[in-house]
């Protein structure tokens, strides 16, 4: 971030506030005068003099401006509140501060001007508590130029800034974060069930517990629901057969509180963690909400309850280090660093990606100064880091392990599944799969092989660290192991063999020099090969996406440079396989010897080197000598350019399972003795119960364990056939992007907002983005964008969420992501049946899986969790729209019984929404 410093005749008094509306802009004057001016007049006021505004990098894209200087009233409330959370809007700031909400754009300058007071007076506030130093840290930030530092310092009544000492470690953070202390193992769980009487009783329970602003009334579909599940928390009757319960409950029936009660219930009765899996942040952090009923208590919840996520997701404190070390150097990064020392102190757990951390930070401070704080693949040197017992990722790990529920999400559990065992080589015996319809892709994630540059550069920076020119501060494999085989000869030399063999991967700048047809060593001389063979063949090269390859009849040379780099990777491979046994044979000879701490590392890397470097390259190893003949039934390999804008990013040679439940159910089949796959939609609605069933089951990876899986449905209690109204437009052209951004514009004008447009490919989005933004915003209404907004999904949904009278558009992750009650979704436009990408992986898929049933099946599903966003409790109501007249009938299962799908014209279209939703508003 480059913080833009104010002009020094001007302070805060002297600021008017400035928010911008679809049409007109409002300034609100330091007398408490409103005008209302033009865009264009807007911008030349606030080139002119500093304005309080709300998120200034948004407000100077909408107005076309390059930064300007301004209060940004969102830097402020990071500064006050950090790790509170609020919608980056006047509205947002007004309810994360208890002001009255505003209801227009005079009364939204208004909330801004009353924002400020309110955070300045919380620093004054008696009593106040400080995880960091806001008089140091404030200071350290004003020297850079931020606006807001002598405010906030005369707030604090310290204008003169901090004395000498407080000075010194102002931006030290970490020195005050509590440390962990390293516990004995937990024993293993007992293996009591849990009766279903006895789940419906701790439901009644959670639902009678007063949460503020989580109202809940009991169904009698939830206890149902809860009763069938519990099955999976009975003891098991045979070695690797998990008691596994198929749950599908309709939207409404409230899963969440349904499973948490028996798996509660279990983890208090046996002494063991139940792991809850989700596919969406959002959703983890949902979960983590609802259990507040039972642990209403912070503390208690803190204990009881933690949230787990890949090590990529969370601040390194070794990172931020250094980011404060280099400040003198670069003190243009002090506002973005003391506003990321201030969330570091006061965060529950580090999560940099949910939780406590407002992802609209990222925007306002680049993703060099927050999202690169994390710790990235190769850096962490474990207990060699100095701040390794106050480590965010080793807190949560210990924490978990003695936690009565983890929340993690699919990614995580899937790899550690994979890999055999967590941080600490165990894995659970009791899974919840929340949003189960993602298993397949979870796994198909989780169990994949890329031999592509991207990875294998991956590797070479694991093992080798920042080289020579190179970016970042990456610790190869020496530096992590250099004081544990100092003294140990046969260490050294297998080590120095590994650094060797490594500099056969490719090196920063390797896709540079693909480009120029320069490549050095053997994997960038396969790459090249694949490259072109890739090119070749493939079609739509002059398009935004990426490209593919099948593997046969491979280029001229392409076989021999396999061969010379699966070669190399042997060279590779057997130093490092060595190294990670003498590790492990030091445990054992050094028994006496080894203190706790070097024991633990010692395990830690072994374990590392084996997963990270051994089995990754042999997996390369085996994709290679494959290339030559027929692939092994259960895989598909082939060859692909990544693209992003036009430009080639990634390429190389994939493997994925045919089926990747496969993987999945036998790496969880040892360990899991009870698992609960739930979702609103783990069938598709074919209209053949059976069939249903059994894809359900074959999706989820219940049909690859030994017993068969208890299947339960409990359908949702609202009237579908009342509350919504489906329609498949005729007479849009779904290939006319101008057809199509005209229907959704009309259709949103009609709604008057509240509408969530969703798209099969980003390319349309942005093209319909461009036709519609303008009309709507003359109609006031907002429009916001995956893909075009530089906000994260979460964000947007939440500012979506915030506005009643908001549109957003966006893809996949959108739909998957949306959790809106309410009138701030009344309509959903699809752009077109939803079918899989017809790609190389999908014809594979296709043949094994039964062609157009599989295909229908997947358009099914994707209509059929589309369509459950729309309502999400009794008194809502909502329009679904599909721009697609080639729309078969077979797939309108997809929406529940008894809803009516009428093909209808355009204009009908927008006839029926607007009458639906207007009588309803």
């Amino acid at each position: 971030m480059t913080t833009t410093p104010l002009p020094a005749r001007f302070s805060l008094a002297d600021a008017p506030a400035l928010v911008a509306g679809a049409r007109q802009v409002a300034v609100l004057s330091p007398d408490g005068e409103v005008e209302t001016i033009p865009p264009g007049a807007a911008a030349s006021r606030l080139r002119d003099r500093p304005h309080v505004v709300c998120h200034a990098r948004a407000l100077g894209r909408r107005l076309g401006m390059e930064p300007f200087p301004a209060f940004d009233v969102l830097e402020l409330f990071a500064f006050v509140l950090p790790a509170r959370f609020c919608v980056p809007t006047p509205r947002g700031l007004a309810e994360a501060l208890d002001l009255p909400i505003p209801d227009g754009l005079e009364a939204d300058a208004l909330a801004l001007a009353r924002a400020v007071r309110r955070l300045l007076g919380l620093l004054g506030e008696p009593g106040r508590t400080e995880a960091s130093d806001p008089v140091a840290v404030a200071w350290e930030m004003g020297k850079a130029g931020w606006p807001w530092a002598p405010a906030v310092l005369a707030a604090l009544a310290r204008p003169d800034g901090p004395d000498r000492a407080s000075a010194r470690i102002g931006m030290r953070v970490w020195m005050r974060l509590p440390e962990w202390e390293q516990e004995p193992p937990e024993p293993p769980p007992t293996h009591n069930p849990v009766d279903p009487a006895e789940a419906r009783r701790r439901l009644a329970d959670l639902l009678s517990a007063a949460v503020p602003g989580k109202a809940a009334e009991p169904r009698p579909q939830q206890a149902d629901y809860a009763s069938a599940v519990s099955a999976a928390f009975a003891p098991r009757s045979a070695p690797e057969t998990p008691n596994v319960v198929l749950a599908e409950a309709g939207t409404g029936v409230g899963k969440t509180l349904g499973y948490l009660a028996p798996a509660t219930l279990w983890a208090e009765k046996n002494g063991g963690p139940v792991w809850i899996s989700t596919y969406t942040r959002n959703l983890q952090h949902q979960i983590d909400a609802e259990l507040g009923r039972l642990y209403p208590d912070p503390a208690q919840r803190a204990r009881k309850v933690v949230l787990r996520k890949g090590r990529e997701n969370y601040l390194c404190l070794l990172n931020l280090e250094d980011a404060v070390r280099i400040l003198p150097s670069a003190p243009q990064h002090a506002v973005a660093v003391g506003l990321m020392a201030r969330w570091a102190a006061a965060t529950r757990d580090g999560d940099l990606t949910g939780g406590d951390f407002p992802g609209w930070l990222v925007d306002l401070l680049g993703r060099g100064r927050t999202m690169a704080l994390a710790d990235r693949r190769g850096e962490c040197v474990y207990s060699a880091c100095d701040h390794y017992s106050k480590c965010f990722i080793e807190k949560s790990v210990r924490r978990a392990r003695k936690a009565d529920v983890v929340i993690a999400n699919h990614a995580l559990v899937m790899i550690q599944a994979a890999l055999g065992g967590g941080d600490d080589g165990t894995l659970p015996t009791r899974y919840v799969f929340d949003e189960g319809h993602h298993v397949f892709d979870a796994a198909d994630s989780a169990f994949a092989g890329h031999l592509t540059g991207r990875e294998t550069q991956e590797l070479r920076r694991w093992l080798l660290g920042v080289e020579e020119g190179g970016r970042g501060r990456a610790r190869g494999l020496k530096r992590r192991l250099e004081d544990l085989v100092a003294d140990d000869e046969e260490g050294l030399a297998r080590l120095d063999d590994v650094l060797l063999a490594a500099r056969a991967l490719p090196s920063e700048g390797w896709a540079a020099r693909l480009s120029s047809d320069n490549p050095q060593g053997p994997t960038e001389r396969f790459l090249l090969l694949a490259r072109t063979q890739v090119y070749a063949r493939a079609s739509g090269q002059n398009g935004p996406y990426s490209l593919e390859a099948d593997k046969t009849h491979p280029v001229d040379g392409l076989l021999e440079a396999a061969e010379a780099l699966r070669d190399a990777l042997a060279r590779l491979a057997q130093p490092l396989e060595a190294l990670s046994r003498r590790l492990a044979q030091r445990l054992d000879d050094e028994a006496a010897q080894l203190d706790g701490d070097q024991r633990r590392r010692i395990d830690a890397l072994a374990r590392s080197i084996a997963r990270r470097g051994t089995l990754t390259v042999e997996a390369w190893r085996s994709m290679l000598a494959a290339l030559p003949a027929e692939t092994p039934a259960q895989f598909v390999d082939w060859f692909a350019v990544e693209r992003l804008d036009g430009r080639d990013v990634d390429v190389g040679l994939y493997r994925h399972w045919v089926d990747p439940t496969v993987p999945f159910a036998a790496a969880l089949a040892g360990p899991a003795h009870g698992m609960v796959v739930t979702s609103a939609t783990l069938t598709d609605g074919t209209g053949d119960v059976a069939l249903d069933w059994q894809a359900a089951e074959v999706r989820s990876g219940a049909a690859h364990l030994p017993a068969p899986a208890i299947r339960a449905q409990v359908p949702s209690p609202f009237d579908y056939a009342g509350q919504t109204r489906v329609m498949v437009v005729t007479d849009v052209r779904k290939d006319d992007l101008a057809q199509v951004a005209s229907a959704y514009r009309e259709l949103f004008l009609a709604s008057g907002g509240g509408a969530l447009g969703l798209f099969t490919a980003i390319s349309r989005l942005r093209a319909v983005h461009e036709r519609i933004v303008g009309p709507l915003d003359s109609a006031g209404l907002a429009l916001h964008a995956q893909h075009v907004d530089p906000l994260d999904v979460a964000t947007l949904i939440d500012i979506f969420r915030g506005e009643e009278h908001a549109c957003l558009l966006g893809t996949d992750a959108v739909r998957d992501g949306v959790d809106v009650p309410g009138r701030s979704l009344r309509l959903i436009v699809f752009d077109r049946v939803p079918w899989p990408r017809p790609d190389i992986l999908h014809r594979a898929r296709r043949d094994a899986f039964g062609r157009r049933r599989y295909e229908d099946m997947i358009a099914r599903l994707r209509l059929k969790q589309a369509f459950g966003r729309l309502v999400r409790r009794a008194d809502d109501t909502g329009v679904f729209v599909l721009l697609d007249p080639m729309m078969p009938s077979r797939l309108f299962g997809a929406f529940p019984e008894g809803v009516e799908v009428r093909r209808v014209g355009l204009r009908e279209a927008v006839e029926v929404t607007r009458g639906f939703l207007l009588a309803d508003g």
